[in-house]
């Protein structure tokens, strides 16, 4: 019997395990591993943190639905992976062969990397994982009962900036209808160059949109910004001019802070000789094989991707939940190729499509590829972005409990638009 692990139960693990069960032989043995039991809808952290929905919504126990749809699931994570040896070693002790391996691991947060950072030693908050999300509302609300300033960014190194855009801007929508706004100053400390820029160089009129958005709800902003530490109720900051040398430091008070960490692999997968560059991401190729080990595959936030251009700052580049879900469908494409016999063939068109919630209207950015020259490369805002969001948010938990890889969701609306997973 042949056997395909996939280590991870997030965005990328659940969609690639699903479509491995469908598409493989019943006789092809499909393992799940996960370091817990539970499916964390991750895009949705920002409304966690700001009580627009609870742990419990956005949470699923995943053993009931490996049970239903016959996929063995390990909730003990993994501790080694030996791939000259294609086995691996679980958390529980338990020792696995595979003949193809998938790796969906996500990040780890590298809070050590600027003293005083993170919500579990330091004195920031985070909207990482759905636990953060739970004690940054607990921040929030400290917020409501004794108002004042609020700094809002991604330190050095991030790459996913788009909670902190949903995060800010949601955060100054509900302040105004709680008629503290004037007693909230809000400012936005971020790596990029410029707001807008999102890991991706911008997209459309992206930079404008952002500066006028924020002119309009008087957010103040600081770009090219090296965190360099937080104190309980200060933080510090160097800004950066274009050659990279320190023009201006900062030390703002704040109430509250969020601040969206850099990213770092797993330290199982990152101690594997020739499989990750030295911050722990994955290698892969053009089919999101390991140029290494032929027999295993990544997406997702794991995957190594160079940054888009050189910046003042570093600034890394986002994978986003329906890229992540275009490396899955090549994933699980290519190894049916492989079983056929045939080469590698499919590749993931790599879009970058990101819905923003903004309180009371959202935007939307689409970057088709993700990287520049694109054939489409737009920015659009209004209430429809803040429906799509929600809709994206339930669709993708009815595939975790239906054991569906693709509903009418991405297959009707993003087709609709040109967006495509593969090519």
């Amino acid at each position: 019997m042949k056997r395909t692990i996939v280590i991870g139960a997030g965005l990328g693990g659940m969609s690639v395990v699903y479509e491995l069960r469908q598409k493989l032989p019943k006789d092809h043995e499909v393992i799940l591993i996960n370091e817990h039991n539970e499916f964390h809808f991750i895009p949705s952290n920002p409304w966690v943190a700001l009580g627009e929905r609870t742990k419990e919504q956005v949470v699923l126990d995943l053993t009931p639905y490996a049970k239903k749809f016959k996929i063995p699931f390990n909730p003990s994570g993994v501790t080694q992976i030996l791939p000259d040896e294609k086995t691996l070693l679980a958390g529980d002790g338990t020792h696995y062969s595979y003949d193809y391996l998938v790796i969906c691991t996500g990040p780890k947060l590298a809070f050590e990397t600027v003293p005083g950072a993170g919500p579990e030693t330091g004195y920031t908050q985070s909207i990482c994982t759905v636990d953060h999300a739970v004690k940054a509302y607990e921040a929030y609300q400290a917020l409501i009962e004794n108002p004042g300033p609020v700094l809002v960014g991604a330190m050095q190194g991030a790459s996913c900036f788009g909670p902190a855009y949903e995060y800010i801007l949601t955060l100054e929508s509900q302040l105004r209808k709680l008629k503290i706004r004037d007693k909230v100053p809000i400012t936005f400390v971020t790596s990029e160059p410029y707001v807008g820029h999102m890991g991706l160089g911008g997209v459309g009129d992206s930079k404008a949109l952002m500066e006028h958005e924020f002119r309009d709800r008087g957010i103040k902003w600081i770009c090219n910004a090296r965190t360099t530490s937080f104190d309980p109720d200060i933080a510090h900051f160097e800004e950066l001019n274009r050659k990279g040398e320190v023009d201006f430091e900062h030390h703002l008070p704040f109430k509250m802070a969020m601040f969206l960490p850099p990213f770092k692999g797993s330290p199982a997968i990152a101690a594997v000789p020739k499989l990750c560059n030295p911050k722990g991401f994955v290698f892969t190729d053009e089919f999101q094989c390991n140029p290494t080990y032929r027999d295993i595959f990544a997406a997702g936030v794991c995957v190594a991707i160079p940054p888009l251009e050189e910046t003042p700052v570093p600034v890394g580049a986002p994978k986003t939940g329906f890229m992540i879900e275009s490396m899955t469908t090549s994933i699980v494409e290519n190894i049916l190729s492989l079983e056929r016999g045939e080469p590698m063939a499919t590749r993931p068109t790599l879009n970058a499509v990101c819905l923003a919630d903004m309180g009371d209207k959202g935007a939307a950015f689409v970057a088709l590829p993700q990287n520049p020259p694109r054939n489409t490369n737009w920015t659009s805002m209004g209430q429809w972005v803040h429906i799509a969001k929600i809709a994206f948010e339930k669709y993708f938990i009815y595939k975790v409990k239906h054991g569906t890889s693709e509903p009418i969701y991405e297959k009707y609306i993003m087709g609709a638009v040109g967006i495509h997973r593969t090519k």
